[in-house]
């Protein structure tokens, strides 16, 4: 296992009960970077989060199969609360506890023995400037959590998660619901909390604009199964949208295509060999740059 990769995740699948969730996932988190966990609903992406740092261990039936390894620990044989102090996790939806906004903070300092106010102090107040929160709350700091709006409750929980200083921040949509001032903020957070050291970033969303921004591997998930982890700009630089006559949809000609949509006019399609397409094709079609959703629409969608 390299020492740039936090984690190592060997052959995993999971279930719960009868339903296969996971099925044989096989990825590296790196250091120092943003990976971004794209995915239909249901594909699975929240499940990988969660037993990333043992959380689904606490659903009743859940089994896995294969090894996840935490700088080169399997993470079954570390303590979960240790686990947890290493690898922070903001959801969702903002949960923040029902007490003040310093409590919320000081949470995870007060469970690891800090007492001192002074340090304690320091820790909330340097978090929730991490989070581009403290200007807003600095006169507020004993209002209850529940008195912020829901971009606030947001990073505020952000502020609670990287307090202790975790190597790998795991977040389930955290944008999600917000809107594009407070989106961008958050994204900005993340980026200057990765270059303090060596930390990463995992980040699963629906809005792939986003992870265009800050990503720099993307993990797509379809149906539980892993489709490709990778460079992002090598996976945007090799996939390309494709436009064309349907007189070209052969046998041969589909079968460079990942995903195909069909219109009054022509088709639509997706490619991972643009430079091939380009040399051959060149004459008859019409190549342009593919997001990373386009990517994942017609990767699920397929051929039709």
């Amino acid at each position: 296992m390299s020492n740039q990769t936090a984690f190592l995740i060997k052959d995993v699948a999971l279930q719960y009960g009868d339903l296969s969730v996971l099925k044989t996932i096989n990825v590296s988190i790196k250091k120092n970077q943003v990976t971004a966990l794209i995915g239909p609903s249901g594909c699975g992406k929240s499940t990988l989060l969660r037993t990333l740092n043992r959380l689904n261990y606490l659903i009743i039936g859940c089994k896995m199969q294969g090894e996840i390894l935490y700088q080169g620990t399997n993470i079954k044989e570390m303590n979960p609360a240790y686990l947890r102090l290493k690898v922070g996790m903001v959801f969702q939806k903002p949960n923040p506890f029902p007490m003040s906004i310093y409590d919320n903070v000081a949470y995870g300092p007060r469970c690891q023995g800090i007492k001192k106010k002074e340090v304690l102090d320091a820790l909330v107040i340097d978090a929730l400037k991490q989070a581009a929160l403290y200007e807003e709350v600095k006169d507020r700091l004993k209002e209850s959590a529940f008195s912020l709006s829901g971009g606030q409750q947001q990073r505020l929980c952000i502020a609670r998660s990287i307090c202790l200083k975790p190597d790998v921040i795991l977040m389930d949509e955290p944008t999600s619901g917000l809107d594009p001032v407070f989106r961008s903020e958050i994204l900005e957070i993340l980026k200057e909390y990765i270059e303090e050291g060596e930390r990463s970033v995992l980040f699963s969303t629906h809005i792939t604009t986003d992870l265009e921004k800050i990503a720099d591997y993307v993990t797509f998930i379809n149906d539980g199964q892993m489709v490709f982890s990778t460079d992002k700009d090598n996976i945007l630089d090799q996939y390309a949208i494709v436009k064309g006559g349907l007189d070209l949809l052969n046998e041969e000609f589909k079968a460079n295509l990942v995903g195909l949509r069909k219109n009054a006019f022509g088709f639509e399609g997706l490619t991972n060999k643009k430079d091939q397409m380009k040399n051959k094709f060149k004459e008859t079609i019409m190549i342009e740059k593919a997001s990373l959703e386009d990517i994942m629409v017609y990767t699920v969608g397929g051929i039709r």
